[in-house]
């Protein structure tokens, strides 16, 4: 039997996502998240938007550059 599709309305999907509406209109313009129009209507696939969540992790190490230079105890960079 197959699984029945979930589907979010754009104003849970950004507050599940944790971004205005704007934002997400535009992930959806990139391409970056599926969406679907009936009618007037945008609706978007509850498993698509967990795997937009699982696709936007932050790998160890992808942020060095943003940190400030690491001080040995006297307080000299390395």
């Amino acid at each position: 039997m197959a699984e029945q599709v979930r589907w979010m309305s754009t104003k849970d999907a950004s507050e599940r996502l944790g971004v205005t509406l704007r934002s997400l209109y535009r992930f959806i313009d990139g391409g970056e998240l599926a969406a679907y129009k009936f009618g007037r209507v945008i609706r978007l696939k509850e498993d698509d938007v967990d795997r937009f969540i699982e696709s936007c992790r932050i790998a160890p190490g992808a942020l060095e550059h943003l940190l400030p230079p690491r001080r040995t105890q006297d307080g000299q960079e390395p």
